[in-house]
């Protein structure tokens, strides 16, 4: 959650250096350009729901260290990719939001970039909720 979480402070502090830099020049495209700051902000979202799944998991009472190690790996997954994309959307919100104040035909690719960024979040989280749930009891043998 954690790193999930900073990925998102880096994207919404990063675009809303260039939204803020934007409103000084066209204050009417500000509300227009808010997309890389809600599309930052759903990264923390993505390691809240991990991280409430991760906990729910650790209360049983066999907990082996393949879970352990399951769930570690789940919680890595998702905030390292939360980080990775945090960057991205906070970089290409910053140049694009900048980019759609001098030329505004710029904004649907600013989107569709900000819609691939966001998805290396989504893959984390999908492949962290994989690993959630897979479970296996270690026996000695």
């Amino acid at each position: 959650m954690i790193f999930a979480n900073m990925g998102a402070a880096y994207g919404t502090a990063k675009s809303g250096v260039g939204i803020a830099s934007l409103g000084t020049l066209k204050p009417e495209l500000v509300m227009k350009n808010i997309i890389p700051v809600v599309m930052a902000g759903v990264l923390g979202i993505y390691g809240l729901i991990v991280a409430v799944i991760l906990t729910q998991n650790v209360a049983k009472s066999d907990y082996s260290h393949y879970d352990g190690y399951a769930h570690l790996t789940a919680g890595l997954c998702c905030g390292l990719s939360g980080l990775a994309a945090g960057f991205a959307i906070g970089i290409v919100g910053d140049a694009g939001v900048r980019a759609v104040g001098q030329e505004p035909n710029l904004f649907v690719g600013l989107i569709l970039i900000l819609i691939f960024a966001e998805a290396l979040g989504l893959y984390g989280l999908i492949v962290a909720l994989i690993l959630s749930q897979s479970s296996q009891a270690c026996t000695n043998s």
